[in-house]
């Protein structure tokens, strides 16, 4: 019989099933087991789910194809994590746009207290690569978990230097866990599975195409407290990056470089449009970010006050994840603190009643929810 892992994996291969339409499917059925199970009529009642679709779910193929890359995560070391499990990135879950599936490889721990996208051109100069590395240097008594893409330039050159200053480093990927771009990186990436990791959101065998690195960027800007561009043109991925960044409310660094270097445009227009802090010194992350007082672990946030009152002391773990995600905007549909909580529909029901018995939440018009203020 098929695992659960291999229904989560064949999720993913369903045509026309994406990240958002698997977390609505989890949302309805419970489980990726229970979503193969459904029948049809039961699947077509699903928002978002035709019946190309439902039937799409009920044929054997995404199952066959996912067994096949089971048998090659095996082989390679490598696991794959869905959005459900207590391993997946927390700082992703509550993107919109998050992979519902990554695989990984490695040791590392991707929900780290701590973590830093560095980022930049793949023509890195000396400058850069001297910035990147007297960076890394000064945030070791931080134990930060340092996030780049494993290309050329300040990339490559941010993973050396994490494994030179014995931090752990993630390379994420626009390729199959098992294709390692460029091939000349190869011994960096098998040094990183020690110290750190290898994280794609694409199956094995998948080779890098162009489309898939900007897609890259924003799982690098998701996993990140904060994105740094060390050198970049006035185009490219690292201000892709930065963008994400920035739409992911992350903070943003820069570092200033002269006025008629090519690959100082990027960084000096991101600090005009006040896209971007300016980064003098690592001391600028360390104060923007509060690493010097205690840190609140990844995915967690305080929920010791909702407005000025304090929340009762019995509120549940579940209780305070409805409450965060209400807090950070002004409603939310319930399909989508469904899928950002991984909440059932059911469970989530009955936790938010409870919850505006309590003076916690109000129901809005079209089946939202916002946190009260009091």
């Amino acid at each position: 019989m098929p695992t659960d892992t291999q229904h989560q994996i064949a999720l993913s291969f369903v045509p026309g099933v994406g990240s958002i339409l698997i977390r609505q499917l989890i949302s309805y059925c419970g489980s990726a087991s229970e979503v193969f199970q459904a029948p049809l009529g039961r699947l077509l009642k699903i928002p978002g789910i035709g019946e190309v679709t439902a039937r799409a779910i009920r044929k054997p193929d995404a199952l066959t194809e996912a067994e096949r890359v089971m048998n090659r995560l095996e082989k390679l070391g490598a696991s794959a994590l869905f959005f459900t499990d207590k391993a997946y990135p927390a700082r992703l879950k509550t993107l919109y746009d998050a992979p519902a599936l990554l695989y990984m490889q490695g040791n590392g721990d991707l929900n780290a207290p701590r973590t830093i996208g560095l980022v930049g051109t793949r023509q890195a100069t000396d400058y850069g690569r001297r910035i990147t590395n007297d960076m890394i240097e000064a945030l070791v008594p931080y134990g930060v978990n340092v996030i780049s893409g494993l290309a050329y330039g300040i990339d490559i050159a941010a993973h050396r230097a994490s494994l030179i200053h014995g931090l752990s480093t993630f390379g994420v990927m626009a390729s199959g866990i098992d294709i390692i771009y460029p091939n000349v990186h190869q011994k960096t990436a098998q040094e990183m599975l020690v110290q750190g990791g290898l994280l794609t959101e694409s199956p094995p065998g998948t080779k890098p195409d162009a489309h898939l690195f900007p897609a890259r960027n924003r799982i690098i800007a998701g996993l990140s407290d904060v994105v740094v561009v060390v050198e970049a043109a006035a185009k490219g991925g690292a201000l892709i990056t930065a963008e994400y960044a920035n739409n992911y409310h992350r903070d943003v660094f820069a570092v200033p470089g002269q006025l008629n270097q090519a690959f100082s445009a990027g960084c000096n227009k991101l600090i005009r449009e006040n896209k971007a802090q300016i980064y003098t010194n690592p001391r600028d992350l360390i104060e923007a970010l509060n690493w010097d007082k205690p840190h609140t672990p990844p995915g967690e946030q305080s929920l010791t006050k909702v407005g000025s009152s304090s929340l009762p002391l019995d509120i549940t773990e579940e209780e305070s994840q409805i409450l965060a995600l209400l807090r950070q905007a002004q409603s939310i549909h319930v399909d989508e603190l469904s899928w950002k909580s991984q909440i059932p529909m059911g469970r989530l029901a009955s936790l938010l009643l409870n919850l505006e018995f309590r003076g916690f939440v109000r129901s809005l018009p079209g089946k939202k929810y916002a946190a009260v203020y009091v």
